[in-house]
């Protein structure tokens, strides 16, 4: 999919959420969903970051982007519903979801888990993606189109020693995609799909694997085209799939 060739306005008109859009493959995201023509919702908890992203898309010349800032980590469900109410005042509906925000936890077995760290883990991997989907389905439901996409990674798919909470939240939340798949495909516009974006060079990587030369690996930027396929209407009709951003 990285051979597709969208056109500049594949998502014009089009209001699309990205959680963790302050760096890496979020913010390649955010940016390149605006380049396409979309009004981009930048959630993230460092607003030094945000704007930073916010800023390049204003300077390419894409539609104005939106802020709002949120720890998932602490994150209650009221504050789902009133994010979801000010998306509702403000754009009236959503058009995409994008589940990026993440956190790595530490490699270690199972046993020398911390409990404390173990939960941090579920809630923004897991727990966070459950509540904002949630939330945010009557805003999906009231678009003609929508696609909700989860970030998948090879060890939620297949369990690998000391990848922890990390590899169970990804594993978790790949069934929770199927299952939200399976329950919308009748009577609603929402299709929802899961991206493995595979090695590619941003900061959890580096934390995962510190003595690896990080050039060898793909920019974010350099595997967008899985990302704007599935967030575009080129993919209608496909739900309830992973797809893998690199071969």
């Amino acid at each position: 999919m990285q051979d597709y060739s969208p056109p500049d306005d594949l998502l014009q008109g089009r209001a699309i959420l990205v959680t963790g859009a302050g760096d890496g493959i979020g913010a390649a995201a955010a940016r390149s969903f605006a380049r396409h023509g979309a009004t981009v919702i930048l959630l993230g908890r460092t607003i030094r970051k945000l704007e930073a992203v916010y800023d390049a898309i204003e300077q390419s010349g894409g539609p104005q982007p939106a802020i709002y800032p949120m720890n998932l980590e602490g994150a209650s469900p009221k504050d789902y519903q009133d994010l979801a109410a000010t998306l509702e005042r403000e754009f009236g509906r959503l058009d995409g979801l994008l589940h990026n925000a993440a956190i790595l936890g530490v490699l270690t077995p199972l046993e020398m888990y911390d409990l404390e760290l173990w939960a941090r883990v579920m809630q923004v991997n897991l727990n966070a993606p459950y509540l904002l989907t949630r939330a945010c389905l009557p805003l999906l439901k009231g678009s003609e189109d929508a696609s909700v996409l989860f970030t998948s990674s090879s060890v939620g798919h297949r369990g690998r020693a000391y990848w922890g909470a990390y590899g169970i939240s990804k594993a978790a939340a790949e069934n929770m995609m199927q299952i939200l798949a399976d329950e919308l495909e009748e009577n609603t516009s929402v299709r929802v799909n899961s991206i493995d974006p595979g090695a590619v060079r941003t900061r959890m990587r580096a934390k995962a694997y510190p003595g690896e030369d990080p050039n060898i690996h793909p920019a974010p930027e350099e595997i967008m085209g899985i990302y704007l396929y599935l967030m575009g209407p080129d993919s209608r009709g496909e739900t309830g799939r992973s797809f893998k951003a690199q071969q």
